[in-house]
């Protein structure tokens, strides 16, 4: 499976897959029959039909694993460098804002590492780093609970419009047609 933008399968993860192989080349070798490999591999048949024929092919080897498709876009020791350069602020590289986006740290990574790599290559290497989206750490202090739930209770609800509330009746598929 190929994923975009350098993603991929974890160490673990091509480990498990690789012992998956090597258990069907093992079946194969027994005689059984693709449906009932792939049932209890609980693989595709389709999967199992391509591993036949490269085992039939190379025999047990050629199902081992061949490492990742590609090298990531950053080293660890580059990605160490790139979580100092984040925990310095967007504000520290001269953008106006305490928050920072996916286009920024493209950005940021391009300047600092001379690497070319799309938002969606940002967001999967934040995330096979164990970055999540950033959330505030804590409530601002000004803020007013009492007020917020009256909020909550009293104008959103004329806000909101009784057109948006689901009621009995409300759906176009159940609504009587008109006369």
């Amino acid at each position: 499976m190929r994923y975009a933008q350098g993603g991929g399968l974890t160490d673990e993860r091509r480990a498990f897959r690789e012992k998956l192989r090597l258990e069907a080349s093992e079946r194969f070798a027994l005689g059984d029959e693709n449906t009932v490999i792939a049932h209890d591999l609980r693989v595709s048949v389709r999967s199992v039909q391509r591993w036949r024929r490269a085992w039939a092919q190379d025999g047990p080897r050629a199902l081992v694993s061949k490492g990742p498709a590609s090298l990531p876009l950053l080293s660890d020791e580059r990605f160490a460098v790139l979580g100092v350069q984040l925990a310095k602020g967007p504000v520290a590289h001269g953008w106006p804002d305490q928050t920072w986006t996916l286009s920024w740290i493209k950005t940021l990574i391009g300047h600092r590492f001379h690497k070319s790599c799309t938002v969606q290559g940002v967001a999967a290497l934040l995330k096979r780093h164990g970055w999540s989206c950033q959330v505030p750490a804590r409530r601002a202090v000004e803020r007013d609970e009492a007020a917020v739930a009256g909020w909550v209770a009293e104008t959103w609800p004329q806000v909101e419009g009784p057109w948006r509330r689901s009621m009995p009746g409300s759906s176009s598929r159940t609504r009587p047609a008109s006369r």
